[in-house]
């Protein structure tokens, strides 16, 4: 099941990357950016999910939180695309990339969270 869902999940990420990039053409790995903030979001819907209605199963959390997510998320691109900008001397961008990362990942999962509690 991990293996499934990260499987698509890494599908999901590239495409998403991609798409990003293209329509967001910029030195700053905006790609990045949104797949994390996306995946932060789905995984905040998938334990709210889990905490309210018993049709989320602990496999199925496994398939979708630990393997979906997990293929999807990219934080060691983070970590290497943040370090690529600060060797290149991108100060700026590379302080704003692990502010925006870290900041919009935490409240994605908190929006995910919300928005279970809402529907």
């Amino acid at each position: 099941m991990i293996g499934l869902g990260g499987g698509i999940g890494s599908i999901a990420r590239y495409l998403t990357s991609v798409y990003v990039t293209r329509l967001i053409e910029s030195a700053f790995p905006y790609g990045t950016l949104a797949v994390n903030i996306l995946g932060s979001m789905i995984i905040g819907l998938i334990f709210g999910f889990s905490d309210r209605y018993s049709w989320l199963t602990p496999e199925l959390r496994l398939l979708l939180a630990t393997g979906f997510c997990g293929g999807f998320t990219t934080f060691s691109t983070f970590s290497y695309e943040t370090l690529t900008l600060l060797r290149q001397g991108y100060l700026y961008l590379g302080v704003s990339n692990i502010l925006l990362n870290v900041v919009a990942c935490i409240a994605a999962t908190l929006l995910g969270l919300f928005l279970v509690r809402i529907i």
